[in-house]
């Protein structure tokens, strides 16, 4: 698969370095309107995780100014789209003009109305959606044991995920260009949650408002199944002290699944491994490779190379289900 990426900042930074590594897919193009950014000039590119952006070789690549002109070059057979979430849905629409398919970071839209809208005019397999966590090693466990059933089936999870002041997003809180906690954030354990229990049917959120959207939440699911217990919480703290938890405890008929994770700003970290609890009262902690971040990326990019490459699509990168969980956002609100 060969694809091109519009828009250069974090998350194409992420992607860029997840090309590198993958042997199904290779970046042959980008566009941008910042004119040392086509240079090769990502050294101002940093997040919540991973390496800061370098310089890069661009002369193997077709270097665009914008996505119109990139559309034109017919050697792209994907778009893979790290915009910020507010300009999705027009520079999808253009890719599919163009007869493209596309790879769109998360979240979909900033609603989930918009979303489905997209979801709905996409030929099969041309929009795919890029939620990582099933592709994380920790979170890919839950997956597959809700679709291979090798515990039962899971009946209760509890979810959480916090970051501290995300200052590398322009107008993070605001609704109608990022979206704020639920929709850049909780829309992960959202996604999660709709692969592992399905859809819920409600949601009974207490949250603490900034600007206008919720800085904190905490929320628990209903499900047409009345058996679930379902719980999500997290947004983000009023110190850079701690840039990032996630974790979940999530229970099966016959085994229940631990795992979190904290980075601090003072270079340490606390982890809970990943611990599968048996019903019979065995404790296993599975090997999950090398904890390098990039390879989940690494892993996505692959997914979506088979998807154009054979047919194949994903479940996980299926734009409906990416859909599905900025509803459940919605229900939060």
């Amino acid at each position: 698969m060969r694809a091109g990426i519009v828009g250069v900042g974090f998350m194409s930074w992420i992607h860029y370095l997840a090309y590198q590594r993958s042997e199904q897919a290779e970046l042959v193009a980008f566009c941008s309107r910042d004119p040392k950014k086509r240079a090769g000039d990502w050294r101002g590119i940093h997040g919540n995780f991973g390496p800061p952006g370098e310089q890069i070789d661009v002369s193997s690549m077709n270097v665009y100014e914008g996505l119109d002109s990139m559309l034109a070059d017919e050697s792209i057979d994907l778009i893979d789209i790290c915009l910020p979430p507010a300009l999705h849905p027009d520079a999808i629409g253009k890719c599919f003009a163009a007869g493209k398919k596309v790879l769109c970071e998360k979240p979909l839209a900033l609603s989930a109305r918009t979303a489905h809208a997209l979801a709905s005019q996409a030929a099969p397999g041309q929009l795919l959606v890029a939620h990582i966590l099933p592709f994380m090693p920790e979170f890919q466990l839950l997956v597959d044991a809700a679709n291979d059933g090798r515990w039962g089936k899971p009946i209760a999870g509890r979810f959480k995920r916090t970051i501290s002041p995300p200052d590398w997003i322009p107008d993070f809180y605001d609704s109608k260009r990022v979206g704020g906690p639920l929709i850049d954030l909780h829309v992960h354990d959202a996604h999660l949650i709709r692969l592992l229990f399905g859809m819920p049917t409600a949601a009974h959120t207490v949250s603490r408002p900034l600007k206008g959207v919720p800085q904190f939440y905490e929320s628990v699911f209903e499900f047409a199944d009345s058996q679930l217990a379902v719980s999500a919480g997290g947004g983000v703290i009023n110190s850079p002290a701690r840039g990032f938890t996630h974790g979940y405890e999530v229970s099966f008929e016959r085994a229940t699944v631990q795992f979190e994770f904290a980075a601090y700003a003072d270079g340490s970290t606390a982890l809970i491994p990943l611990t599968i609890m048996h019903a019979d009262g065995t404790v296993e902690r599975p090997e999950l490779g090398d904890g390098d971040p990039v390879s989940s990326f690494v892993a996505e990019i692959n997914a979506a190379a088979e998807s154009v490459d054979t047919g194949k699509h994903s479940p996980i990168l299926d734009a409906t289900i990416a859909a599905d969980a900025l509803t459940i956002c919605e229900m939060q609100q």
